[in-house]
């Protein structure tokens, strides 16, 4: 299982995933969730993968050996808008699980799935879900956030404090703090995180965090958000026994 979150906003996108890849009590691994595909200057592409490794593996592999090739079915450098790259990734992840699904079945589910998000140069900034049919949805204002793996821990967080005006540094606090309780509650969710906060029209990944357990901002971000909950509950009214 993993976490993904991507969160929508006037002047930014918020992107991030954990790293822990868990295939039984004693075959866990860190493996990279978040990869970027882009030209700088005129097009950032993230792609965020939950579900069966290899199956992600081989999406995100192809699409990097293939960028820029001219292949119709590899280079997301021929994408005209974003709507155009979300539909090359569902229709690579059908054609995945089409080739390799019934060969993986007797092991496992082969299904994964995908958040995209980005810009290229002459749209706004977008953010794509796309489901393990290849189908897809759209984030919008109404529906700034999307998830995908393990996300019934982080969502109330989000639900309760963001809103499509959160400034873009907010927002990746609300990010962590969901990834926090995500990752307090389910242990197939773990550190680092990795986080990309791409700015409106930059057309590169200029601002990468890796959250490490021990890493200082995040540390004292979950202490005091652990710290203020309590107070709050603290000076709460007790209920009458």
């Amino acid at each position: 299982m993993t976490y993904c979150l991507g969160i929508l906003l006037p002047d930014a996108l918020v992107l991030a995933a954990d790293s822990r890849s868990n295939a039984g009590v004693d075959q866990i691994a860190k493996v990279r969730k978040l990869d970027i595909i882009e030209t700088a200057g005129e097009r950032c592409l993230c792609i965020l993968s939950a579900g069966n490794l290899a199956t992600t593996q081989s999406l995100v592999t192809e699409f990097k050996q293939g960028f820029g090739s001219g292949h119709p079915v590899d280079d997301l450098a021929l994408a005209a808008t974003m709507f155009e790259a979300a539909r090359a990734v569902g229709e690579k992840l059908r054609n995945i699980i089409s080739r390799d699904g019934e060969h993986v079945r007797n092991y496992g589910d082969p299904s994964a799935s995908f958040l995209l998000g980005g810009q290229i140069r002459g749209e706004r900034q977008r953010l794509f879900q796309i489901y393990s049919a290849g189908n897809f949805i759209e984030a919008t204002p109404r529906n700034q956030f999307l998830q995908i793996g393990e996300t019934k821990y982080g969502k109330p967080i989000l639900d309760r404090a963001l809103t499509f005006d959160t400034p873009a540094g907010e927002a990746a606090k609300l990010a962590l703090i969901s990834f926090d309780a995500t990752i307090r509650s389910n242990l197939s969710v773990a550190s680092p995180v990795d986080m990309l906060i791409y700015r409106a029209n930059a057309l590169a990944a200029d601002t990468r965090h890796k959250f490490n357990d021990g890493d200082p901002y995040w540390s004292a971000l979950r202490r005091g958000y652990s710290d203020g909950l309590m107070q709050v509950v603290r000076d709460l009214p007790d209920l009458e026994a």
